[in-house]
């Protein structure tokens, strides 16, 4: 099944797994490359590929369905702020993070959302202790931190047995814009990234060893 054009790979990736195919798509606007995830999920049948995207956004302030008022920016910084359609609560994306989105047949998989979650997390931490850098999960707030930071946030949106969205880890990128806001709704929560953790801080490289680690988690 074909996505539309919009959002069609700019090159292919190594693909480990003959059940997922993965789409290396560069810099995309956040609200096409959603669009593209709804209607992908809604087209699909027994029959449809899984699917990983793998891309960068542009500057933008992106809000769950849990969101809240009093976690949005507190500062006109110019920034758009999308209301989607994810759990959990705001967050930013911009250039130099990488983000996987995952559009799985959760059925086909046996997958719940908790287990998912848990090896998307796993995908993210084994990449960092590879770097000799120990990162964990947190059973109260979704994601994968070094210490006390946030390094790597995740949301999904589950239809007809489906998942879209996925994670992304701050890889190289102007972190300032956490700053505007309380980053999945925790006031004060700090956020990190591999460049400030002394690690290799290539994008399209780590964006290739994330998509390699999370076709590892999903087997």
């Amino acid at each position: 099944m074909s996505i539309a054009p919009v959002i069609a790979p700019r090159e292919s990736a190594p693909v480990s797994d003959p059940t997922l195919e993965v789409r290396r798509l560069g810099r995309v606007e956040y609200e096409t490359t959603w669009r593209a995830m709804q209607a992908y999920t809604l087209s699909r049948d027994l029959g449809s590929a899984d699917e990983i995207w793998l891309l960068e956004h542009p500057p933008v302030y992106t809000v769950g369905l849990a969101g809240r008022p009093e976690h949005l920016p507190r500062t006109a910084n110019g920034i758009p702020v999308v209301r989607t359609d994810r759990g959990g609560q705001i967050t930013y994306h911009g250039p130099g993070q990488a983000i996987a989105y995952l559009l799985l047949d959760m059925r086909r998989r046996a997958l719940s959302v908790r287990p998912l979650v848990r090896r998307m997390e796993r995908a993210v931490i084994d990449l960092l202790a590879r770097q000799g850098v120990a990162a964990h999960g947190r059973e109260d707030a979704p994601g994968v931190y070094v210490g006390a930071a946030k390094i790597a946030a995740l949301g999904l949106r589950i239809r007809h047995g489906c998942c879209y969205h996925g994670i992304a880890l701050n890889v190289d990128m102007d972190l300032s814009p956490f700053h505007a806001i309380n980053p999945c709704g925790y006031p004060g929560l700090a956020v990190t990234q591999m460049r400030e953790l002394g690690l290799p801080h290539d994008i399209e490289r780590v964006g290739s060893e994330l998509v390699q680690h999370l076709i590892e988690a999903l087997r």
